[in-house]
């Protein structure tokens, strides 16, 4: 008889206007994996499907509001191997070739980088081109995402800073690091919309 052991641990960020909690669990192979309780039945949710500017679709992502957060919870493939800043933008438009369309990071507290609303954890795709994140956080609530304009989901090309660059390399971050954590073009977007 064996007996599988399960770590978990809880990581809960307090950032600024909000926090955003992860939770890792550990197989007995030793493999990690984030996640959160599922949301209860009856919340809010809305969807969002990923685009690449030629049309591909490459993951999917759903908004639940659970008692005061929201638990984000994405599915990507086809998309290349490495950590990629993930963000919600504040326009409901993903217009190709470059994504511009859905405007800078939801913000509507107008914080720096990092405290965004729409900021969350990266999203790591794996070497065959898959990845999944699920995290929560109460920095906003399904219906922000669609209030006025709307907001899109975008994933860039590259890793996200988080504009933590300690000032032992340079002064202080730039613009450009406190606006997007110096994570590059945008590759994929999805228009948020509701669903329930």
């Amino acid at each position: 008889m064996h007996i599988r052991s399960i770590a978990r641990i809880a990581v809960s960020l307090v950032v600024g206007v909000g926090a955003l909690t992860l939770v890792l669990s550990q197989s007995q192979g030793g493999r990690w994996s984030s996640g959160v309780a599922r949301a209860q039945a009856g919340g809010a949710t809305a969807e969002a499907v990923l685009h690449t500017a030629a049309g591909d679709e490459v993951g999917r992502a759903t908004f639940t509001d659970a008692g005061g957060h929201v638990v984000v919870e994405v599915a990507a493939s086809g998309l290349p191997t490495g950590f990629h800043g993930f963000h919600v933008h504040g326009v409901g438009q993903c217009d190709a070739p470059d994504f511009m369309s859905a405007g800078p990071h939801f913000n509507p507290m107008g914080a720096q980088h990092a405290m965004h609303a729409g900021d969350l954890p990266s999203l790591l795709i794996n070497g065959d081109g898959s990845g999944e994140l699920r995290a929560s956080t109460d920095r906003f609530s399904v219906g922000d995402l669609l209030d006025g304009n709307g907001t899109a989901l975008i994933v860039h090309g590259g890793a996200d800073n988080f504009a933590n660059i300690p000032t032992r390399y340079v002064p202080e971050p730039d613009a450009m690091t406190f606006a997007t954590g110096d994570s590059g073009a945008r590759i994929a977007c999805g228009v948020i919309q509701g669903s329930g």
